[in-house]
């Protein structure tokens, strides 16, 4: 199992563990089968899940509309499915980080 899968349609689904409230939002790395992602936003009224939105959009070079948060609204294990982005690029930012 790896942090990602490719869904029927295409898409990128993405297990993700999301610390919220750090000093600043970026990838920290592998965290188990998830990829974990520091989120500067604190996870009040919904404005972590907003971030983390806003920053996978930017980081995969897509649009908002094109990431979506399939579960885990108030969890910090998260699934979120990904339009028009390559593994490759994912796989990539996760060494970096």
């Amino acid at each position: 199992m790896t942090w990602w899968s490719r869904a029927a349609d295409g898409s990128l689904v993405l297990a993700l563990h999301i610390q919220p409230g750090a000093k600043k939002t970026e990838l920290a790395g592998l965290h188990g089968e998830a990829l974990k992602i520091r989120l500067a936003a604190p996870p009040v009224d919904g404005k972590a899940n907003a971030a983390l939105v806003a920053f996978l959009a930017k980081t995969c070079g897509v649009s908002k509309s094109a990431v979506e948060l399939v579960s885990g609204e108030t969890s910090r294990a998260k699934r979120v499915r990904v339009r028009g982005v390559e593994p490759g690029v994912l796989e990539r930012l996760a060494g970096e980080a």
